[in-house]
């Protein structure tokens, strides 16, 4: 069932499984994914917690009322932050579990960050603090402004197709409902997504990693043992935050959560009840 709640001139879309009066998780998914991304471990966990999932800005069927303002601006770490929370004022929501997945991991410690008193305890699935260097925030920049070009002119499906030949995918490719799931990307808008990506790249995002030391709210770290890269970022923030454990996860690679549910499922649990 599609719940729907307006923020400003945006209709945000959204699911909500588990007894309201249990301890909330809210989940954010990654890039063109929606708010079915961790549909398999909600299944689960909502049997002991409340759990919600938001179509992000760009993704799923949230959508701008009033297509004149639809503007980039409100696409940017720092907006979609503004709405995660004007989401949970709505909900009333005072205080809650938080997981993100690789884009949305990006927004959550983001979230971590500037509203701490929003938040329990934090699971950052393949995520990171950003990039410190001004010049290498360029050249991601640079690169994920072509990447949204091809999206915005090209077949969308090829797209898809040529996007999960990436090496931390891998292991993806070769799960049985790999196909399944890229259907589900197919629900997305080409020209939603491509306004995410310019305005939610690692390449735009202000670099999180001095504020890692300051964060007092206890994170779970989790990368996937052949997604070599995100464990060696994930090893670097955990070293930074003194509030922060790591888990890399056997035998997958960078989307756990899809890879290998159960133990995913596991590691959250088990967190989340300490």
């Amino acid at each position: 069932m599609v719940l729907k709640v307006q923020i400003d001139n945006y209709c945000f879309s959204y699911c909500s499984e588990g007894d309201s009066n249990h301890p909330t998780i809210l989940f954010l998914h990654g890039f063109m994914g929606n708010r079915f991304e961790f549909k398999q471990a909600i299944a689960v966990l909502s049997k002991q917690f409340h759990c919600v999932a938001i179509d992000l800005l760009g993704h799923g069927q949230t959508s701008a009322i009033d297509q004149r303002t639809d503007q980039d601006v409100f696409y940017t770490i720092q907006s979609s932050a503004y709405f995660v929370i004007k989401f949970l004022d709505l909900l009333r929501v005072d205080c809650c579990f938080l997981v993100g997945y690789s884009m949305g991991g990006r927004l959550a410690l983001y979230l971590t960050i500037h509203f701490p008193q929003y938040f329990h305890r934090v699971v950052l699935e393949s995520a990171s603090a950003g990039l410190s260097s001004a010049e290498v925030r360029s050249d991601r920049l640079a690169k994920d402004l072509q990447i949204a070009t091809k999206l915005e002119t090209g077949d969308f499906r090829l797209f898809l197709e040529n996007w999960y030949q990436q090496s931390i995918f891998a292991n993806l490719r070769s799960h049985p409902h790999f196909a399944q799931m890229l259907e589900q990307r197919l629900n997305n808008s080409p020209a939603q997504l491509s306004r995410s990506l310019r305005n939610l790249s690692t390449g735009m995002q202000p670099s999180l990693w001095e504020k890692l030391s300051e964060n007092e709210i206890p994170l779970l770290l989790i990368a996937g043992e052949l997604d070599p890269k995100f464990v060696q970022i994930n090893r670097q923030m955990q070293k930074l935050c003194k509030f922060s454990q790591l888990e890399v996860i056997p035998s997958c690679g960078h989307n756990i959560h899809f890879e290998s549910p159960n133990l995913f499922i596991e590691k959250i649990k088990t967190f989340f009840v300490l």
